[in-house]
């Protein structure tokens, strides 16, 4: 019989992606899989149950039934209660579950007897690039994240010369460097701001000063060595981070925008901007946290909503991938085929090997258990 993938409808807030589209029905398809979709699943992200059905899919009418007898399930997000109540024992589910920070879904997974695969860990290797789903979602975010910035600026970011007198270019600052900060450093450019940008990796300034924008840092000796050998920001000492903010400080007042990128997996979002830093800001001046839903990069920071502090936008708004919701969900849907490529054996039967680097990596949940070493305590 054919492999039955199911993909249901989001549930948690500020989540409008769905974590299949049509394109990838097919290519699903043929590998040798059949899709259930649940009604209405892709009506946020522009997808309607007929696009499906044109596709090849069968449609659901409720999240439990469209699970129930599948083989696999795909979300974005992590999955609702009752549908793990209705997956079956070693059904493998595949979506952004933010394992460090969700131990009582990890449970409720390992104790339903799923084999739960966190796209969050996939792991940066070569082999891996076409499935990193992180990286694809963080490309929009930071792409959106200045795009929401120069909304709520209310001004021009290029410099423009009227008949009327010359508009001054926007200063746009950007804090993280990674995917979505370089994405965010590229987009600000395109529109015309004047850039700069700060981030705790070396390897980041010839990126940044590749982009046309210049790299702010305290280059002392922790900075050259704060790097891992995966690609990912150290925590930064006491010291470091009291050197970075005094150099910040004089900075950050002068700017319009400033976007804050700064995560570290597993734990709280680092604190970069404070309420001082705020305070010195002109009125006027914008802030987009993106690191809002682990805790915020900014003192004053509010999930959901844009706060203003002396006048003073902070951007808080969850999810900024979501906010291009057809685009986030169409790459995150590709991620997922080609991640399904380790799932099938020619035959195009289910022969997951959880050996494989990349799904051992990846895999949180097997078997009765909490698998990932760093999950397990």
């Amino acid at each position: 019989m054919a492999v039955k993938i199911a993909v249901t409808k989001e549930t948690r807030a500020f989540e409008p992606r769905v974590a299949v589209t049509p394109e990838s029905v097919k290519k699903l398809s043929a590998l040798g899989a059949t899709l259930v979709i649940e009604t209405g699943a892709g009506i946020a992200a522009a997808i309607s149950d007929a696009d499906y059905e044109a596709a090849g899919a069968t449609i659901a009418k409720d999240a439990p039934s469209a699970v129930a007898t599948a083989d696999i399930v795909f979300k974005v997000r992590d999955p609702s209660e009752a549908e793990i109540a209705a997956m079956r024992p070693g059904t493998l589910l595949a979506g952004l579950i933010n394992p460090y920070q969700s131990r009582p879904l990890l449970d409720a997974l390992a104790a339903r007897g799923v084999s739960a695969v966190a796209m969050e860990l996939i792991p940066r290797i070569t082999r891996a690039q076409s499935m990193d789903a992180l990286s694809s979602q963080a490309n929009l975010a930071g792409y959106r994240a200045v795009i929401e910035g120069a909304e709520a600026y209310g001004r021009a970011l290029p410099m423009m010369m009227t008949a009327a007198g010359t508009i001054a270019a926007a200063k746009v600052f950007v804090m993280g460097v990674g995917v979505a900060g370089l994405q965010a450093i590229a987009t600000a450019r395109r529109l015309g701001a004047v850039v700069t940008a700060t981030d705790v990796r070396p390897a980041t300034k010839e990126q940044v000063e590749s982009l046309g924008a210049k790299f702010l840092a305290v280059e002392d000796e922790e900075f050259k060595n704060a790097q891992t050998a995966g690609g990912y920001a150290k925590e930064m000492s006491a010291e470091y981070q009291a050197k970075q903010a005094a150099l910040t400080a004089e900075h950050i007042k002068k700017q319009d925008i400033v976007i804050t990128t700064a995560l570290i997996p597993g734990r709280a979002a680092p604190r970069l901007v404070t309420a001082t830093h705020v305070a010195s800001m002109r009125a006027g001046s914008v802030i987009v946290d993106l690191a809002v839903e682990q805790g915020g990069n900014v003192e004053g920071v509010v999930l959901g909503e844009i706060a203003s502090v002396g006048g003073v936008k902070i951007v808080g708004f969850p999810n900024m991938a979501g906010r291009v919701a057809a685009d986030a969900s169409a790459l995150y849907a590709r991620n997922l085929v080609n991640f399904s490529a380790l799932l099938f054996n020619k035959e195009g039967a289910l022969a997951p090997d959880f050996e494989d680097e990349i799904l051992k990596a990846a895999l949180v949940t097997h078997a009765g258990e909490i698998t990932h070493p760093q999950l397990k305590a």
